[in-house]
């Protein structure tokens, strides 16, 4: 028996390979499938099943085009309806692969269908949960996001998961290792782990949904506290990975290398987003004017959906040179199909034809510290959260996520200062407001990071009005 997790950091998303006896089950494949195949292929072994744990929000998985590559069947639990073959797992449902065996067990809560999967060893023994999004390491899969489909309101929702947990999850042996579908990062739930593999029994001690004390109500509240609102692109995902998708390797093949003056014509021509991915100094020293930088090191595909509102709007992409078919599949990964193509030579070809650019001025955190004792503006685009742990004396959160809520705070005739955590989501904000007309933007080199090491003043105080 071999299992494998397969973590993709971007998105803080496990999918998992199974193997026995030279049968394979995968488990929430990314929309780029060939891996999976290859990896069979070389183990002279054949992909049997995929399961997939539910209708995934924050990614599209990989099954529809896993399917039609490889003959596999699809399996969700009870209550999904996709509009493609699929294959419906009653609860408890077991399903051979090889000396091993894996059983569907339904956890609605999450999403009505979310099912998780056990398998047990060729001796039957209790070996291993998929848990999807039903039970994280530290958490648990938020109950607000399946609203709309189930027609209930999250608290409704959150008293069916804590059934669920209670009923199939924490009856299973402490020594069961769990293999969930994000890891800390993900916007499916509030407390993730940076771990991404655990145990039944550690989950016991340390997961605050698990307490053994704990009632259905205090269950419900906990759970929904401090629910952020979801990034807008997750009801598109569950869309596709519902309905179908057009195969990635289709996308990447219909993307164009434009020469500088033809990229400009197409990007004047349809009004594509010129989406900039190089690292964030690259950024500021030069680029396109009206582009928004969101970097291809960072996390990638959450912020574009966060932040890119149409995923149909067209997108002409500024890549490092060679990562501009990744930069195509790392957009289809959360349903942005829609690239035209990109800056053939990257952003060094627009600068030696002569072609206008822009810069982002910076600071460094000591300089800052100077234009904060002169009434400077400052703004932390920073979680919530991590604004509550600590932040700049007197300066308020304008939470990157919620940008466009904040667009009037922002002084336009004044320079004002960005800070994140490191320096990566301040160049996200500074892009997304001089593509607005807000040339006066300044960045923070280091971000908190650099501010805690100066003698700027910082609180955990926290105003109530200051957080959304």
């Amino acid at each position: 028996m071999k299992i494998e997790q397969i973590y993709t950091g971007c998105l803080a998303q496990g999918a998992y390979y199974i193997e026995s006896n030279g049968e394979v089950a995968i488990i929430d494949p990314l929309r780029e499938v060939q891996p999976y195949i290859d990896k069979a292929n070389r183990n002279h072994a054949k992909i049997k099943y995929i399961f997939e744990t539910h209708f995934h929000a924050d990614f599209v998985s990989g099954h529809v085009t896993l399917a039609e590559k490889t003959g596999a069947p699809i399996v969700f639990g009870p209550n999904a309806n996709p509009s493609f073959k699929a294959h419906i797992a009653n609860d408890g449902e077991v399903f051979h692969l090889g000396e091993i065996t894996i059983t569907a067990l339904h956890t609605p809560g999450h999403t009505m269908e979310s099912t998780c999967y056990l398998l047990k060893d060729k001796n039957g023994v209790e070996y291993a949960l998929f848990s999807g999004d039903t039970l994280f390491l530290g958490d648990v899969g938020r109950p607000d996001l399946a609203q709309k489909a189930a027609h209930m309101t999250q608290e409704q929702l959150a008293g069916i998961l804590f059934d669920s947990l209670r009923t199939k999850i924490i009856t299973l042996p402490d020594n069961v290792i769990v293999y969930p579908a994000h890891g800390a990062g993900s916007a499916c739930g509030k407390n993730l782990s940076k771990e991404t593999v655990g145990t039944i029994g550690e989950q016991k001690k340390i997961n605050y949904a698990l307490r053994e004390d704990m009632t259905r109500e205090e269950f419900i509240n906990e759970v929904t506290d401090g629910l952020l609102p979801p990034p807008a692109y997750f009801p598109m995902n569950v869309r596709l990975n519902k309905e179908g998708y057009e195969n990635v390797d289709d996308i990447i093949k219909e993307a164009i290398a434009y020469e500088p003056k033809t990229f400009e014509l197409v990007a004047n021509e349809t009004d594509a987003l010129i989406l900039d991915v190089r690292h964030q100094d690259d950024f500021a020293k030069g680029h396109i004017p009206k582009s928004i930088f969101i970097g291809i090191d960072g996390n990638f595909a959450p912020w574009v959906g966060s932040l890119i509102i149409d995923s149909k709007h067209p997108i002409l992409l500024v890549t490092p040179l060679g990562k501009e078919n990744e930069t195509i599949m790392r957009l289809a990964r959360v349903g942005y199909d829609h690239t035209l193509g990109y800056l053939k030579g990257g952003f060094e070809s627009w600068k030696k034809k002569g072609f206008e650019y822009d810069t982002v001025n910076s600071v460094s955190a000591e300089e800052l510290e100077e234009k904060i004792l002169h009434k400077a503006p400052v703004f932390d685009v920073r979680k919530p959260g991590e604004y509550a742990a600590e932040h700049i004396l007197d300066v308020a959160s304008t939470p990157l996520d919620f940008l466009n809520d904040h667009l009037d705070e922002f002084p336009k005739e004044q320079n004002f200062y960005l800070h994140c955590a490191g320096g990566y989501r301040s160049m996200i904000a500074a892009s997304i407001l001089k593509a607005r007309g807000y040339h006066n933007a300044i960045n923070v080199l280091g971000g908190f990071d650099a501010i805690k090491k100066t003698g700027i003043k910082t609180t955990n105080y926290v105003c109530p009005c200051t957080l959304k």
